[in-house]
C-alpha cells in the first residue's frame, strides 16, 4: 500500500522531466471498441495518467486493442500488442491478462479487474507477485452472497437466484457461488449455476427462470455476458424478472440494479503503477491491490417496468439512482 500511496507523491520534478521520445503503453481492454462502459474506463485511466504528468500525444503514446469477450481474438491481439514493444502493458479482465502472460515474460503488465490472480497463476502471491505481472483485483469473496442479499431485498419472494456466466471467460464463477451458499440458508434462497456459451444459451437460461415462481437473475463480473447485456436486459424485461449485476454499466443500460467494485477507481489507481514502472519500479515488488470502493446503482425506471418497489432504506444507501 505504501508503494501505491507514495506513487502519487513522487517529486513533481521527476514528473515534469520529459523523455526524448514519448513512452509507449499498450492497453488490452475487455469489451468491444465503442462500448460506453469500456470508453469510460479508458477515460479514467487517461485521467489518472494526466494527474501524474503523462499526457497522450505529448510524453506517452497509448495503443488500444478491444477483443470483447472473444478469447481467441484476445490471444491474437495480445500477440499483436507485444510485437509493438511497449514499455508497459495494461490489461482489463482475466482472459486478456492470461493472453498477454502467454506472450511475454519480460514486458511489465498491470492488470485491472482480475479475479483470483494467484489462483490462475498470474502471480505467485498477492503480497509478492514475482515475475512481470501485478495489478488490481476486482474479486471479493463475499460478493456472491451480497448480490443475492440485495436481490432478496428488492424481491422478498425470491427463492432461486440463477448466476449467469460463461465458464471460459469467468473461470472464477464457483467462488461467487460458494459465497452465495454461505448466505443461502439465512435468506431462504437457492443459488443456481447457469453457465452459458452463446446467445442461444443465454435465451434458454433466462427463459427457464420464470417456469417456477420465485426466480431471479444475478450476472457476475464476466466480459462475455457484459458484452451481451442488451440481450439479457431485454429478456429479463420480457419475463419481468428481478435481476442484479456485478458491473456498473448494467444499470445505466437499463438493468434493474448493479452492485460492483468501482472499476473506474481501479483504472485511475492503475495509472500510479504504470507511472512507477515507467520510472523504474519492478512489477514483482508492487503488491496486488484489493478493491476499496464499491457502488450500488438502482434504475427506478426499470423497477417500475418490472413491477418492483425498491425499499426506501435501499434507495438511501445507493450511490446513484436513475430516474
Amino acid at each position: 500500500m505504501a508503494l501505491l500511496s507514495g506513487a502519487a507523491a513522487w517529486p513533481l520534478g521527476a514528473r515534469a522531466q520529459q523523455p526524448d521520445r514519448p513512452r509507449r503503453i499498450g492497453v488490452l481492454m475487455s469489451l468491444p471498441e465503442g462500448d460506453p462502459g469500456g470508453q469510460a474506463e479508458v477515460d479514467a485511466l487517461q485521467q489518472g495518467l494526466r494527474d501524474l504528468g503523462w499526457v497522450e500525444g505529448h510524453n506517452i503514446h497509448i495503443d488500444y486493442r478491444w477483443p470483447g469477450g472473444d478469447i481467441e481474438r484476445a490471444r491474437a491481439l495480445a500477440k499483436e500488442m507485444v510485437a509493438l514493444k511497449p514499455e508497459v502493458l495494461v490489461t482489463r479482465s482475466t482472459p486478456a491478462t492470461l493472453a498477454l502472460k502467454a506472450e511475454t515474460s519480460t514486458i511489465p503488465i498491470v492488470f485491472v479487474a482480475v479475479a483470483e490472480p494467484n489462483v490462475s497463476g498470474l502471480v505467485e502471491s498477492l503480497g509478492r507477485p514475482g515475475g512481470n505481472i501485478t495489478g488490481f483485483t476486482n474479486f471479493e469473496a463475499s460478493l456472491g452472497g451480497k448480490l443475492m442479499e440485495l436481490l432478496k431485498q428488492v424481491s422478498p419472494r425470491l427463492k432461486r437466484a440463477s448466476f449467469l456466466f460463461n465458464p471460459a471467460t469467468a473461470p472464477y464463477a464457483q467462488s461467487y457461488l460458494r459465497s452465495a451458499q454461505t448466505t443461502a440458508a439465512a435468506l431462504a434462497v437457492e443459488p443456481v449455476a447457469s453457465p452459458v456459451q452463446n446467445d442461444a444459451d443465454i435465451e434458454a437460461a433466462v427463459t427457464a427462470i420464470p417456469r417456477a415462481p420465485g426466480g431471479g437473475l444475478i450476472g457476475i463480473p464476466d466480459t462475455f455476458i457484459q458484452q451481451r447485456r442488451d440481450l439479457i436486459i431485454t429478456l429479463v424485461g420480457r419475463y419481468r424478472l428481478p435481476a442484479i449485476y456485478a458491473n456498473r454499466v448494467w444499470a445505466p443500460s437499463g438493468g434493474l440494479m448493479s452492485y460492483a467494485v468501482d472499476s473506474l477507481d481501479l483504472l485511475r489507481r492503475a495509472a500510479a503503477y504504470v507511472d512507477g514502472i515507467l520510472k523504474g519500479a519492478k512489477p514483482a515488488d508492487l503488491p496486488v491491490q484489493q478493491p476499496t470502493k464499491y457502488e450500488l446503482i438502482i434504475n427506478l425506471k426499470t423497477a417500475k417496468a418490472l413491477g418492483l418497489e425498491i425499499p426506501p432504506t435501499l434507495l438511501a444507501t445507493a450511490d446513484e439512482v436513475i430516474e
